[in-house]
Parts: structure tokens; C-alpha cells; sequence
């Protein structure tokens, strides 16, 4: 059975142990986190494992996933390389925002290197180890290194999809958009509706058939099919109409208007050429 040591144990690095231990074959080792305390509760979520305290205390492993924050993954690296022999073993970390190569260190030393990025809340670690099946991870790497990670995902329910290293940034953006974003641009609605005197219980119920409706047919048709509304049908006379009522209601939705134009109209010119 391979051998897997975890360090940093939060939400998604315990889900990630917990489902590789039981499901991906892998035998989990050890746990390294920032207190004993979280190492040990890290290993009672995940059912196995021993924690330990310092990265010298850490044994060979075939895989050692870098479940820390972000601004943590190349120091974490650098300290792993240097307490662990890594010639030969996988290195990962599960950032969303950040490429493998911030594992440079591991590759020096010999590692094969990778990243695995789950895209869900982990909010509920418990209900999202129960329900992992079907959760897509965006992967890139080493090839060697995928292709012992790609099938272990698979085994634990994961759809991984590669992507590429140098648009990483740009791949968590496009989740920022579908999710943060979209979020500012309803309450931007709401808003508007509260503006019209209409209560906000009522703006929430007016604004989400309209808005979940949307959603599925893009989903379903793809975002140039789905648009519709005075910029689809070419009615900009309304859409000036519009930009001067909402800068004088409010200057900063005023202003995220005249930014959703443009982009807005370019989907239409999409459309009309379907």
C-alpha cells in the first residue's frame, strides 16, 4: 500500500486524507500541522495516522500532500525537502490560486511535483467527505505525478480536469466570477428593486426566478444562447436610460453598469452570429 503524509490539516486536508486512506488506497502515516493538538484531531477525523510535531520527525512517503494555506506552500516545501528524502516521491499541494512550481524544492531534491485543486466549500468537512462523489479537481504537474494522482482521485469519487499551469491564475478567477461576483451583481438587483420602494423579502422573491432561470439556461444552452434583456435585442436606447437613472441613484452600481456593457454586447454580437 502506498504511503501518504499529510501536512496541514485543515478542512480540505482532512477530507483529502480521510477519502485517499479509505477509498484511494493509500496508507496515511503521518500528520504534521501547526499545534499537536490539531495534528491529533486531524488523525481522528481521518481514522489513521500518527501526529507529529517538526518536519525532521516525518518518515519517507510515497506522496506528501501540502494541505497549508497559500502564502505557506513554498516555505512548507522548502522545510519538507530539507528534514525528507524526496527523491522519487509526489509532492502536491491543493491551492487554487498557486501552480506546482511553487514546489520547486521538491523537484530539486528529486520529487515529482503536482496540484490538486477541489472545487467545492469545505465548510462541512464531515458532510463533504460524505459526499465527495462527482466533485470536479483541477490538476496539473508533472506527468509522472498525475498519473499516480489521476487514477487515486477517481478511486475517491474526484473528476480531475487538467489545466494549464500558466493560466492557473486565471482558472481561480473564473470561480471567483461564477460565485463572488455573481453574488455582487444580485445585490446590486436587490438593491435596485429597494430603491423602487419594493421591501427586500419581496426584491429576494422578485429577483430569483429571474436569476435561477438565467443560471440553468446557461448551463443548459451556454451564456450566448441565455442572454436576453435590452442589450440582446439591441435596444441601447434603454440601456442609456438605464446607466443615467442608476448613476443617479447610485453612483458605484452606476459604475458596475457601465462596466457590464461592453462585455455584455460583445455576448450579443456571439449570439447573433449562432
Amino acid at each position: 500500500m502506498a504511503t501518504l503524509n499529510l501536512i496541514g490539516a485543515g478542512h480540505v486536508g482532512r477530507v483529502l486524507g480521510r477519502l485517499l486512506a479509505t477509498q484511494g488506497g493509500f496508507q496515511v502515516q503521518q500528520v504534521l500541522t501547526r499545534s499537536a493538538a490539531s495534528a491529533r484531531a486531524a488523525v481522528d477525523f481521518i481514522g489513521s495516522g500518527a501526529p507529529v510535531e517538526r518536519y525532521d520527525q516525518l518518515q519517507p512517503a510515497d506522496i506528501h500532500v501540502l494541505a497549508v494555506g497559500d502564502d505557506q506552500i513554498a516555505c512548507a516545501c522548502a522545510a519538507l525537502a530539507q528534514a525528507t528524502p524526496l527523491q522519487g516521491s509526489i509532492v502536491f499541494h491543493c491551492s487554487g490560486a498557486l501552480a506546482s512550481g511553487q514546489l520547486q524544492a521538491a523537484r530539486d531534491a528529486g520529487g515529482l511535483v503536482a496540484s490538486v485543486h477541489p472545487i467545492r466549500s469545505f465548510a462541512d468537512p464531515a458532510a463533504v467527505a460524505a459526499q465527495f462523489s462527482g466533485t470536479f479537481c483541477g490538476i496539473e504537474g508533472d506527468a509522472a505525478a498525475l498519473a499516480v494522482l489521476t487514477p487515486a482521485l477517481q478511486a475517491i469519487g474526484a473528476q480531475p480536469v487538467a489545466i494549464d499551469a500558466s493560466a492557473k491564475t486565471v482558472y481561480h478567477a473564473a470561480a471567483v466570477f461564477a460565485s463572488n461576483y455573481l453574488v455582487t451583481v444580485l445585490d446590486a438587483a436587490l438593491r435596485a428593486y429597494m430603491a423602487a420602494g419594493i421591501p427586500e423579502a419581496v426584491a429576494r422573491q422578485m429577483a430569483q426566478p429571474l436569476a435561477t432561470e438565467s443560471m440553468a439556461n446557461v448551463f443548459r444552452l451556454g451564456a450566448a444562447a441565455a442572454l436576453s434583456g435590452p442589450i440582446a435585442r439591441g435596444d441601447m436606447d434603454t440601456v442609456d436610460r438605464q446607466q443615467r437613472a442608476v448613476d443617479q441613484w447610485d453612483r458605484a452600481t452606476g459604475e458596475l453598469y457601465r462596466a457590464l456593457v461592453a462585455p455584455t454586447a460583445d455576448l450579443a454580437r456571439r449570439k447573433r452570429q449562432n
